[in-house]
């Protein structure tokens, strides 16, 4: 039997009419079930139910990022928007009906007290009277991503998207470097108003949903749709304290490294990211050849590693390679009925491309490794946890990167560990950003530009846009793409970071036990909370203090800083 392949999955429109009554059907017997078995019967027929929705978006919403311009798939996407937050009343009255079951506690020893936690953070995140608002945040939010994604950027008589034109950005020619930096961001500065205005519209409609949920402000309601059970904002600052106090010193330090490197007076934004003198380390070979390599690597680190990645490519679970009309970025998803993870990802020709095959395939086999564990909220953990399993693949690979950079590995090396260091602190001012909008709501445009300003100031005083008047505003922000669609899911990464680097310390004295407890972590999936899976793994907790400071202290000792 030939294996099915990802053009052969199909996908059709959820008839969402017929699966609400269903869904309620099922609800009912949860809500009269005799027995244990009855009730986790149900709950499997609910999770049934809510995966079909899922499988067909996510099938959807992959061919969509793949051309933003297909017709079909974009009416599709339009169409979700539009109607995928009413299934939102079925997760709440779902969650209710476990938190009021007569069965409840024999339910959480059966399925433990994660799904419990979960609910009882969730249950007030939605209410019919925020539909409304639901739906125009994603029509936004499309409206966001097709912007971007049709970027058509002009120099030299070639046009280049958002992908694209990074490698420019990177070339040892410094006049070039600008001349490709600035026509990226004159794009943005030509698109401003929109994009300053739609996330004005974003701000607004998650303030009014806050309200109408009865929450202080949209801090409180975006913790509670992030799923964060064992911390609060009050955490986040302090961590964010210990960046600024332990990391940032270092970070600037780096930048200060980097500027003597490559031999200029003032590192300018389109210095950034230029790492060497003679050049940034690039991955060798086309992109064939690196899926060569990959798959070599995968299957010398584990006989788990290397079937999964089989997997991908037979299945052509993988999309790589940046073409006109895809979206930008990367990610990984999960559809459901198919057990299949998707990789979706721009090759543009540098080091990047490798990171993408080591960051989302770590994403990939954590769910395929717990695509089994039941309910299905335990098949992806909350995304701080997520990304812990994808920053830590990036370092557990280390031993392969020759093959991937040749004379360059060193480089390689060294500019992945500070890359991994320096996003800190841009992960921070990503995060108190997003704070200080959402507890200042009514500000404009110049309002939310000038708080992007202190947190440079606080966080990134190394940055220089002096010489670029739209950046010199305090709009970098516009491009970071989780601001808009998927608010506060940002400092997750710098959690992670610190949970992927004590991976890193550990691999280098027993990769056997690093490993193994890797992958413990992984096959766990969401079936514990944030805290309790890095106590899983061995972990030290990225909140307590001291934790990050001795971090740092032994980053620096690698780094040479």
């Amino acid at each position: 039997m030939s294996q099915l392949t990802f053009p052969d999955f199909e996908y059709a429109r959820p008839d969402l009419d017929r699966l609400e009554t269903a869904f309620h059907a099922v609800l009912e017997a949860l809500k009269t079930a005799d027995s244990l078995n009855d009730a986790s019967a149900a709950v499997e027929q609910i999770d049934s139910i809510r995966a079909s929705v899922a499988t067909a978006y996510n099938i959807g919403y992959i061919r969509y990022s793949i051309d933003t311009r297909d017709e079909f798939y974009r009416t599709e996407k339009d169409w979700f928007d539009q109607h995928l937050p009413r299934t939102e009343q079925w997760r709440v009255d779902y969650y209710r009906a476990l938190l009021d079951s007569p069965h409840r506690e024999a339910l959480e020893q059966h399925f433990g007290s994660q799904l419990f936690d979960s609910a009882k953070v969730s249950i007030n995140t939605f209410r019919p009277e925020i539909l409304d608002e639901l739906q125009q945040v994603n029509k936004l939010s499309s409206e966001f991503t097709q912007l971007r994604g049709g970027a058509a950027i002009e120099l030299d008589g070639t046009t280049y998207n958002l992908s694209s034109i990074a490698p420019l950005e990177q070339v040892p020619d410094r006049d070039k470097r600008k001349k490709a930096s600035t026509a990226k961001w004159d794009w943005f500065a030509q698109n401003r108003q929109r994009f300053e205005d739609v996330y004005g519209e974003m701000v607004t409609l998650r303030t009014e949903m806050a309200r109408k949920l009865e929450y202080d402000s949209f801090v409180e309601l975006g913790y509670a749709n992030m799923n964060r059970t064992d911390y609060g904002p009050a955490e986040v600052a302090n961590f964010r304290r210990q960046i600024q106090e332990f990391i940032v010193p270092i970070a600037q330090k780096l930048y200060d490294k980097q500027r003597e490197r490559i031999g200029v007076d003032r590192l300018r934004y389109y210095d950034l990211g230029f790492r060497f003198p003679d050049g940034n380390a690039k991955p060798q070979g086309d992109p064939a050849a690196i899926v060569a390599h990959a798959d070599k690597m995968y299957r010398e680190l584990s006989t788990e590693t290397g079937e999964f990645f089989q997997y991908l490519q037979d299945a052509k679970l993988m999309d790589l390679e940046a073409k006109d009309g895809k979206a930008p970025g990367g990610y990984c998803t999960f559809i459901n009925e198919y057990q299949a993870p998707y990789i979706f990802s721009n090759f543009n020709g540098t080091s990047h491309d490798i990171d993408v095959l080591t960051h989302e395939f770590g994403h990939a086999f954590q769910v395929y490794s717990s695509r089994d564990q039941r309910p299905m909220e335990y098949n992806w953990p909350t995304f701080d946890a997520a990304e812990i399993h994808s920053m830590s693949m990036e370092f557990f690979t280390y031993p392969w990167m020759e093959g991937f950079f040749g004379p360059d590995t060193e480089k390689y090396y060294f500019s992945h560990v500070a890359g991994a260091f320096r996003f800190l602190p841009y992960g921070c001012a990503v995060d108190e950003f997003q704070h200080r909008v959402y507890d200042n709501p009514t500000l404009d445009n110049d309002g939310r530009n000038a708080i992007w300003k202190e947190m440079e100031a606080k966080y990134l005083p190394h940055l220089d846009y002096s010489d670029h008047p739209h950046l010199a505003d305090g709009t970098f922000w516009q491009s970071q793409g989780h601001i808009f669609s998927v608010p506060f899911y940002y400092i997750d990464y710098c959690l992670a970071q610190i949970c992927a680097f004590q991976f890193f310390l550990r691999d280098e004295q027993d990769h056997t036990g690093a490993w193994a407890d890797y992958v413990k972590l992984c096959r766990a999936g969401g079936s514990k909370s944030f805290l309790q899976l890095v106590e899983l793994a061995g972990l030290e907790n990225p909140f307590e203090d001291g934790v990050v400071e001795r971090i740092a202290n032994r980053m620096r000792e690698r780094l040479g800083v």
